[in-house]
């Protein structure tokens, strides 16, 4: 159910940007944008599914790009023909289109990967890292020094507090 909505809402971001990108600056018919905001969405989803995990935020959305500016210039390119300068509306397209897939891509990670910040249970063993570290002191390494007690020090008359 969460990769459910998490298609629905990604396939919803790229169909806004598609149609005021293409439907309002360059006029492309709905249709034509519901067919390549669905082509491009489920190749899109599948690499966010297996790519993202790996890769990062902005790797992957710089991926999302790439795979925008192709898709809308060759989808673009079948469907609109001469009408429309295809290589404009694909650069436009896929700049939105990124720039939706970065806040996309945090939703997916915190809510449908979910297991990325959870800390790993104790049967898992320990997680040392530079933040769970300590040093530990001790008086150990003090052993066998001729060291003067407490006591010693603050009854000699030399060193004691001022009377």
């Amino acid at each position: 159910m969460k990769y459910t909505k998490a298609f629905f809402i990604k396939l919803a971001m790229t169909l806004v940007v598609l149609w005021i990108v293409l439907g309002l600056f360059f006029g492309a018919s709905f249709g034509n944008i519901l067919l390549i905001g669905t082509i491009l969405t489920i190749v899109a989803f599948v690499g966010d599914v297996f790519i993202l995990p790996n890769v990062g935020n902005f790797m992957a959305a710089a991926g999302d790009l790439v795979l925008a500016f192709f898709g809308v210039w060759a989808l673009g390119t079948i469907l609109f023909g001469e009408s429309i300068a295809v290589l404009s509306a694909a650069f436009l397209s896929a700049l939105f289109v990124a720039v939706g897939e970065l806040y996309f891509h945090r939703y997916y990670r915190d809510h449908v990967m979910g297991v990325v910040d959870d800390p790993k249970p104790a049967s898992y063993g320990r997680n040392y890292t530079a933040s769970n570290l300590q040093t530990e002191f001790s008086e150990d390494f003090d052993e066998g020094l001729d060291k003067k007690s407490n006591n010693d020090i603050t009854n000699s008359e030399d060193e004691g507090p001022v009377k």
